[in-house]
């Protein structure tokens, strides 16, 4: 019986379709190295994660008292920043009705301690004692903040110069 060259392309050509696919161990062993991959570098990521929500957290409490300090400063009015050790937030308020402004920290950042520290009877939650005043002495303010890696950083805001900055405390 004859047979035509395009009877063997198609009959190669079937076989070839047929053939061409991916096995199951060679799935598992795709499967194998991904999650290799994955599990050796998550650890990494989670590190540089929390990282970032602290730096975050540290220059938005930066942000925000040197808003406060400018607002005095620049529209004449005390100022009043109130700090919430519980619900990681810090408040701001002004003389001018209307005017409020909040800082809500980042998930998996805490405030520790609120600077300077208050004789260990009196710990009040919230924390109202810091008032801008314009032309004023700025008040010694400091926040010591922890993620959940326990790093640490101090914000604080410099009596002298009125600038607030980041240190990152001794372990």
């Amino acid at each position: 019986m004859p047979t035509s060259s395009a009877g063997k392309t198609s009959t190669a050509h079937l076989r070839a379709r047929l053939s061409s696919g991916v096995t199951l161990i060679e799935m598992m062993v795709v499967v194998a190295l991904i999650s290799l991959m994955v599990g050796v570098s998550y650890p990494a990521i989670t590190s540089g994660i929390e990282s970032l929500r602290l730096n975050a957290a540290t220059t938005g409490i930066v942000s925000f008292l040197d808003y406060g300090l400018s607002r005095a400063e620049r529209r004449q009015q005390t100022v009043e920043i109130t700090i919430f050790k519980d619900e990681n937030s810090l408040e701001m308020r002004s003389t001018e009705p209307g005017f409020f402004r909040k800082l809500q920290l980042p998930e998996g950042v805490s405030i520790v301690e609120v600077l300077p520290a208050l004789p260990d009877d009196a710990d009040p939650n919230p924390r109202r004692d810091f008032l801008l005043y314009p032309g004023g002495t700025v008040p010694p303010i400091g926040l010591e903040l922890i993620n959940r890696r326990n790093v640490q950083r101090v914000v604080r805001v410099d009596p002298i110069t009125g600038v607030p900055h980041v240190e990152t405390p001794e372990q």
